[in-house]
């Protein structure tokens, strides 16, 4: 497995900040943000200087009852390759629901939603994420997800979910510390527990992010500095293994880049503390367990290179190395579709009820599913805010009200351009906004990025028939 050291969430806003931070190993990048035939100027340059450069995808939902989208693998693999990455990394989610499979509309949620933990889920799971594997050109990791709501009925721990996974299909892991935190506090899932169950030589590299805790619910912000649970999560996981890799995200609100470094060095010294620890309290002959990003004596375990190419700890580029493949995972049954369609259902059920405002399933907490459902309206805003930042502009303090009340009940069926269009649409269909001069404006914003004229009155017809339709 690539070591990798200690590394930081790229993002274009700090990405001035990011080259400037010392000792920096390694950046991980959000796949779908970049072209592989158009690398962002600061990536290149870290790539110059030997920094490794992961890219970690969000949309291809290999929770999801469907299987992976050719499309989506091909792109990803493209930008593995692009950035001479030692592996890519996904989540264990679902991001859409509906379509063909239940003869539903289909739903975008816009952002990561908890697998059930069933035999249902995870034979659905595990075949996909073997599809993954087949089509992906380098390895693959997955990252469990934080979640505001719990499934009803479930017949696996987060951790024996992940230990099957493996087992069955040999993916390695992408373990976020800040997701066990937020976990413990919304759903009262023990994350010590949770790290004694896990296969832990499986682990890939950690994700280490800040939150905010409202009203007894705790969300996973990346907003917000890393807090002292989270680094104590971190301390439990570097007792246990020696993690080849630490990440800090941060994606807003962003800090002075001394506060970054900080953070940072932060995260360095719980791991160093920690490995260092363990090193000195296990049996010789077993020492070497623990020797990642540490300066202990104890001895390093030899990198396994994972990919052609990889890098070790941002250091050049070495030699191709033949090594001996491990044993393939014990092949298992694909899922049948019964299985898919079940999966399917439920996962549609679940959606519509957050994001078009259909009844809650039977099982689920409707308080938090409220929660839930304002959290991804609000993320919606927020993301179409910067897809499309002439909307705030144009709308002034009403764009955010204005976007939320069109969210309760119009799900996105597509990307975030596509939802800043149909918001756009939406307003000018009712003859807002009020202002005829911030009314022109939209009208030449959406015709401009739409290529047509606003709609007449049997296209309005037919919207609101559409909408009747997902709503029902």
């Amino acid at each position: 497995m690539a070591e990798l050291g200690i590394g930081i969430g790229w993002r274009p806003e700090i990405a001035e900040a990011v080259e400037a931070l010392p000792g920096l190993d390694w950046v991980e990048v959000v796949a779908e943000n970049i072209c592989a035939d158009h690398l962002p100027d600061s990536l290149t340059r870290l790539r110059e200087r030997g920094v490794t450069v992961v890219p970690h995808g969000v949309s291809l939902g290999l929770g999801g009852a469907d299987r992976p989208d050719p499309a989506r693998l091909a792109a990803l693999g493209e930008k593995a390759v692009a950035l001479g990455a030692p592996l890519v990394t996904e989540h264990i989610a679902f991001v859409r629901a509906g379509g063909p499979l239940t003869a539903s509309p289909l739903l975008e949620a816009g952002h990561l939603l908890p697998v059930p933990r069933t035999r249902d889920a995870l034979d659905v799971l595990c075949e996909n994420v073997r599809i993954a594997q087949d089509a992906l050109p380098v390895p693959l990791a997955l990252e469990n997800i934080a979640a505001l709501i719990a499934w009803p009925g479930e017949e696996l721990t987060e951790g024996q979910f992940l230990a099957e996974l493996v087992e069955r299909t040999g993916v390695r892991l992408l373990i976020d510390v800040a997701n066990l935190h937020t976990n413990h506090v919304n759903r009262g899932e023990d994350p010590a527990k949770a790290l004694s169950e896990l296969p832990v030589e499986a682990i890939a590299y950690v994700h280490v992010a800040g939150g905010v805790e409202r009203d007894g619910v705790w969300h996973d912000t990346h907003a917000h500095p890393v807090p002292r649970p989270v680094l104590d999560v971190l301390a439990d996981l570097a007792s246990r293994v020696s993690p080849p890799g630490v990440l800090l995200e941060r994606d807003d609100d962003f800090p002075p880049a001394e506060e970054l470094a900080a953070e940072l060095e932060a995260i360095r010294e719980t791991v160093i503390r920690e490995t260092v620890g363990a090193s000195a309290a296990v049996p010789v002959g077993t020492a070497h367990q623990h020797g990642a990003l540490s300066s202990a004596p104890a001895p390093r375990r030899a990198p396994l290179l994972i990919g052609a190419g990889a890098r070790v700890s941002g250091g050049p580029m070495p030699s191709p190395v033949v090594t001996t493949p491990a044993p393939s995972p014990a092949p298992s049954p694909a899922p049948d579709e019964g299985a898919r369609q079940r999966v399917g259902l439920a996962q549609a059920a679940l959606l519509s009820a957050l994001v078009a405002g259909t009844p809650a399933p039977e099982g689920f907490d409707s308080r938090r599913l409220g929660v839930q459902s304002r959290a991804l309206a609000a993320k919606r805003a927020g993301v179409v805010s910067k897809v499309a930042p002439e909307l705030p502009e144009i709308l002034g303090k009403g764009f955010r009200p204005a976007f939320l009340a069109y969210a309760r009940t119009r799900p996105m069926t597509g990307g975030y351009r596509r939802d800043a269009l149909d918001f756009a649409e939406h307003l000018l269909l009712a003859d807002r906004p009020e202002d005829p001069a911030a009314r022109r404006r939209l009208t030449e914003w959406w015709q401009d990025r739409s290529g047509s004229r606003p709609p007449g009155r049997a296209a309005r017809l037919a919207r609101a028939a559409r909408h009747a339709l997902v709503r029902r």
